[in-house]
């Protein structure tokens, strides 16, 4: 199958040592004994991804930014792992242009706003939210890995649409490998109450998972489930 993104397209791309977090969006990076300032596209929590002495996959950044490098990517004992929300739609829209929502899409619009929220997708007639999992504990996908009120928000907006007879999705992207998904137990509970009622409500659940290659491709990687406590 044609990968649903390429890596190198972003251009080169370096390998640096991860070095520690700074705060939600910036973190340190260790190159030949040189430090370098990282932007991290990605306000989760990433404790057990982002540890001391991990390999990340960064690209450079212009002169005029604040920071040397965004990471792309990081080396986990599984392969490398996306770790960059602003990748997630250019792959998700790949994926659902071939058919993971169940069909084949003739029309998507990408940002669309609708009533208090801006959701990712509306393809033909079913809108979609996306969310990117990257927190797995004992064989489950997590999300999320932090509170999340814009997640919460979009939930409710899904919500009222399938109850207004409107086709609506949540569509779950697996940055690593699990058996199931579910929302996270404990870091946002009414996320959690939030998507349950979704899916009472009829809001539909897709899944899937990713993967780079060795080609630096990031891959379709299966249709991901969700978990029987659901």
């Amino acid at each position: 199958m044609e990968a649903l993104f390429d890596l190198k397209s972003l251009g080169e791309l370096y390998k640096i040592n991860f070095a520690k977090r700074v705060n939600r969006f910036a973190a340190i990076g260790e190159h030949n004994g040189q430090k370098y300032k990282i932007h991290v596209a990605d306000s989760g929590r990433l404790e057990e991804i982002l540890t001391p002495n991990r390999e990340i996959l960064c690209i450079k950044n212009p002169p005029s930014n604040k920071t040397d490098f965004t990471l792309v990517a990081v080396k986990m004992e599984e392969g490398w792992i996306l770790i960059n929300t602003k990748l997630h739609s250019k792959i998700a829209l790949a994926a659902i242009k071939r058919g993971i929502l169940g069909f084949i899409p003739k029309r998507i619009a990408s940002e669309v706003k609708i009533k208090e929220s801006r959701l990712d997708f509306v393809a033909d007639e079913t809108f979609v939210e996306l969310k990117g999992c990257s927190l797995v504990s004992q064989k489950r996908c997590l999300f999320p890995n932090a509170p999340t009120t814009r997640g919460v928000k979009h939930l409710k907006t899904l919500c009222a649409l399938a109850q207004e007879g409107k086709k609506a999705a949540i569509l779950i992207m697996g940055l690593r490998k699990c058996e199931c998904f579910e929302p996270h137990p404990t870091r946002d509970p009414e996320f959690k109450n939030q998507f349950a009622q979704a899916l009472s409500k009829g809001v539909d659940f897709k899944g899937f998972f990713i993967r780079i290659n060795e080609d630096l491709k990031i891959e379709f990687d299966g249709e991901m489930k969700l978990c029987d406590t659901i």
